[in-house]
Formats: structure tokens, sequence, C-alpha cells
């Protein structure tokens, strides 16, 4: 995964960006390599806000893309808000992608539902052959 870190109006410090780096570890397992992620950091301009300091987060994975915002007193800690709101949407992406694949994979879940059928009842089927000669349409 591709990390790229911006700071509007503010520098980025280099323990910064190696604790982010280090907690996104565990996501960076889980996207594919090519996966791009864009860290922007910026301080409020109104002093009467209290939560002023601003971190934002786009991870852009194939066919979709991911973002989170967080604010607030202390920029470590606004990045740790972003970093483990990125980590729950790709956990429920992968989630949500396995389910359809294994849906699938098992036939579709609503092919008994469209015979007015419960999951799990059986169908019983009669195989009547018919003469070589006769036709059945009129």
């Amino acid at each position: 995964m591709q990390i790229e870190f911006k700071g509007r109006n503010v520098t980025v410090p280099a323990e910064l960006r190696e604790h982010v780096e280090r907690r996104l570890d565990k996501v960076a397992r889980q996207v594919s390599d090519l996966a791009r992620l864009e860290i922007e950091i910026f301080e409020e301009p109104n002093p009467r806000v209290s939560e002023r300091q601003v971190a934002e987060g786009t991870l852009y994975l194939k066919g979709v893309t991911l973002r989170a915002t967080d604010a607030s007193p202390e920029m470590l800690h606004s990045l740790n808000l972003v970093v483990d709101e990125l980590a729950r949407q790709v956990k429920r992406h992968r989630d949500k992608l396995r389910h359809r694949r294994d849906a699938r994979a098992h036939g579709e879940p609503g092919q008994a539902a469209d015979l007015g059928l419960a999951d799990g009842d059986e169908i019983e089927v009669e195989v009547v052959e018919t003469s070589p000669g006769l036709s059945t349409a009129g």
C-alpha cells in the first residue's frame, strides 16, 4: 500500500509518519499493494473550536474509495481515530466481498424464496418421458 502524507499549512513530522505506518500494517496486509492512501492533516483556523487538529484519510481501492475524517485537540489522537475508522471500513468491505463470493459459489440465496420455500426445504421432482412421435405443441 502506498501512503502519501499531506499537510495543509502544517508540516508533517517524521514521528507522525512512522506512527501511522506502524498502525496501518494490519490494514496494508488486507488490501492490494496497488492501494493508495492519502492522509491530510490540518489545523482548524477558528481558535474557538476546541477540536482543532483535523486528520482526513482517503483510501483508494479497486472499485471503491473509503474516507474517514476526525478531529480532536491533539493531532496524534486524530490520526489514531482516522486509522481505526479506515480499518473498520476495510474489514466491512472485505466481509461484504467475501459474503458475495460465498453466496455466488453456493447458489443465490433468493432462489428458494422465489418458489415460496424456506431454506432447507426439499423439492420432489418427477421426470415424465414422452414418446418421440408425440408432439405437445398444437
